[in-house]
């Protein structure tokens, strides 16, 4: 294990500020290791990639990032595929890779995780999804990629200005419900296509996404491969009643759900933009492929 200080970066608005005090008591824990901690300072998105990646080219000894999993989904940019060992101190409001990967729910808890881990030099291999899109686009991801109507509903709330907090993605939601019509999708599972009229196409190198919701229930970590779930043509009371099954992950149950696993998901379809692990990704079409042990977890 490289013998560099630790960069941490953290979301100072993550759980909208409530865990403030929770992650001041981890970031003390942290320093109880026998490494430099040198907090990466970032107001904007394109400053935590900055400094994360300067962090990694500079020689940091491990990366942690601070937050849900909009601040895991940058600081997997800096890491992954380098060796660089990367913790989590789960503090967002939806923290579902941290759930996922089995870091500790509680902050102090993951923080002192992280220490043991750097201490003892125990890393854990798991995999990460990587997405090429239009444009040159290049991202990694660790957790879900939505690229239906989850995506819809997220792009629409982003456009809004009022109101704010969670109900302006139930006013999304009922929209878009509203005008929910199906979409051709074309889905090239390593290399084997497939065409269908689908309401929802979801991609898990995880199982969850949006605080606890199984959309891809069966998804590993580190089998290598993605979870594909495709909604096909639904009525808008049968998405409805099917959002209550995700928590639990039954909706894989319904006849009109379908599951694929594959190493390259290859997805076309008009007018969809897609996210990954909640944060605004880039329209069809992309490729998606599995990287395994693309990532080193301290736990």
């Amino acid at each position: 294990m490289t013998p560099g200080p630790l960069a941490v970066l953290p979301n100072p608005t993550a759980g909208r500020g409530r865990r403030r005090d929770e992650v001041a008591a981890a970031m003390t824990a942290l320093r109880a290791s026998d490494r430099e901690v040198r907090v990466l300072d970032a107001n904007t998105v394109d400053d935590a990639l900055r400094v994360c990646r300067d962090a990694v080219a500079d020689g940091a000894g491990a990366l942690v990032a601070v937050g849900g999993d909009g601040t895991v989904h940058l600081a997997v940019q800096a890491v992954a595929g380098t060796g660089v060992p990367f913790g989590v101190i789960p503090a967002g409001t939806g923290n579902d890779f941290a759930t996922e990967v089995g870091v500790p729910a509680d902050p102090v808890a993951a923080a002192k995780t992280v220490v043991q881990a750097l201490m003892y030099g125990r890393t854990r291999p798991v995999d990460l999804g990587r997405i090429k899109g239009p444009d040159g686009y290049d991202h990694w991801f660790a957790a879900v990629l939505g690229a239906g109507f989850d995506a819809i509903v997220n792009e629409r709330a982003n456009g809004m200005r009022w109101p704010r907090g969670p109900l302006r993605y139930d006013l999304a939601t009922y929209a878009e419900l509203v005008r929910l019509r199906p979409r051709r999708y074309t889905l090239t599972l390593d290399s084997e296509k497939h065409e269908m009229d689908a309401v929802l196409v979801a991609v898990g190198n995880t199982a969850s996404y949006g605080g606890g919701m199984r959309i891809c229930p069966a998804a590993d970590v580190t089998d290598g491969l993605l979870d594909i779930v495709v909604g096909l043509t639904v009525s808008r009371t049968t998405l409805v009643r099917l959002k209550s099954h995700l928590y639990k992950g039954t909706h894989v149950n319904h006849p009109k759900i379908v599951s694929f696993r594959a190493r390259t998901v290859g997805i076309s379809a008009e007018g969809i933009t897609t996210y990954v692990d909640g944060e605004r990704a880039c329209p069809l079409p992309i490729t998606v492929t599995a990287e395994p042990a693309a990532l080193s977890l301290l736990v």
